[in-house]
């Protein structure tokens, strides 16, 4: 069944979108040769991450991606064969690959390489195809930004929009703290090692995540999802401080649990649930998205059990 959710217009951004290879070796060794198979090959990015996972759990959304011309069609013909239309601008040059190393008894290990060069052209593009925003408008820009494309006519690009009403949510390395602050951004969801980026402390409890989401909270976002790994969440709103922690499970893949959990808070958001309810549906989508191979969306039975199990509890409100 089809959630309710209110008359408001998610929208994804993928400026810097990549293929995902996935493949398996019993055990990897640097500086040998080594024998893999391919366990999966997806069309991926952050914002067609966050779009993937709230498509599969029934909440609207349009997603936008800025494509190379020499694979564009190739990704848009493998998001399609699951049921994701996108927007997409076409530039000059290939999109990136990514490829991830599963092993048996080690953490994963990734590959990246550079894709294609964007010039101030293809986000004006961007910004025609997103056309008019209201205040029920959310956009959210996640992922990196691509080599040619200006830190500052994105950021401009962003404070504008935010000037016409729409609610922005940035999860980007590309940004620095001062960037962020400057965007005036409804949700931000770093991770352990963006916070230490942000404020040069790693936080090792709870306690201390909430101070840390806290003081960025008071520097201008509305919003702050402090993601803790196997650990939990954070959030820091308006409304207090709220903790969260899910079941513990098995984890075949953390690729794309994070955009999952951006997926997860506006799913809950659009519904109108409260910030406490919202912060268990982001660690369910989160948590639902490890039990999936690569990027494969969080499944909506994996989400419902989850939530269910997902205590929270108030640290400051």
């Amino acid at each position: 069944m089809k959630k309710i959710q209110r008359q408001t217009k998610i929208i994804t951004l993928t400026l810097n979108p990549a293929f995902d290879l996935h493949c398996y070796t019993k055990e990897f060794v640097a500086c040998k040769e080594n024998i893999a198979t391919v366990t999966d090959f997806d069309a991926g990015g952050k914002g067609v991450n966050v779009s993937r996972a709230l498509q599969a759990n029934g909440i609207d959304n349009i997603s936008i991606a800025l494509l190379g011309e020499e694979n564009g069609a190739a990704f848009t013909a493998a998001l399609e064969k699951e049921g994701l239309y996108l927007q997409s601008v076409c530039v000059a040059g290939r999109i990136r690959e990514n490829i991830t190393i599963h092993t048996e008894n080690a953490p994963e290990t990734r590959l990246s390489f550079d894709g294609f060069t964007a010039t101030s052209e293809a986000l004006k593009e961007i910004v025609n195809r997103i056309g008019e925003v209201k205040d029920d408008t959310l956009i959210a820009l996640t992922g990196s930004l691509p080599r040619g494309m200006s830190i500052e006519a994105v950021k401009e690009v962003m404070q504008e929009f935010v000037r016409q009403g729409a609610k922005l949510i940035i999860d980007s390395r590309s940004f620095s703290l001062s960037d962020l602050v400057e965007c005036s951004p409804f949700l931000i969801k770093p991770n352990e090692q963006e916070i230490q980026t942000y404020t040069g402390v790693c936080p090792s409890n709870e306690k201390e995540a909430a101070t840390l989401a806290e003081t960025l909270r008071q520097k201008g976002v509305e919003n702050v999802l402090l993601s803790l790994g196997a650990r939990g969440a954070v959030l820091s709103c308006a409304e207090g401080i709220f903790y969260g922690k899910a079941p513990k499970i098995e984890a075949i893949s953390t690729i794309g649990a994070g955009d999952s959990m951006i997926a997860g808070f506006l799913s809950a958001y659009v519904q109108g649930k409260t910030k406490s309810e919202v912060l268990k549906s982001a660690i369910a989508y989160g948590t639902a998205a490890c039990l999936q191979k690569g990027t494969k969306p969080p499944l909506p039975k994996d989400v419902v059990a989850i939530e269910r199990q997902t205590e929270i509890q108030i640290i400051n409100g």
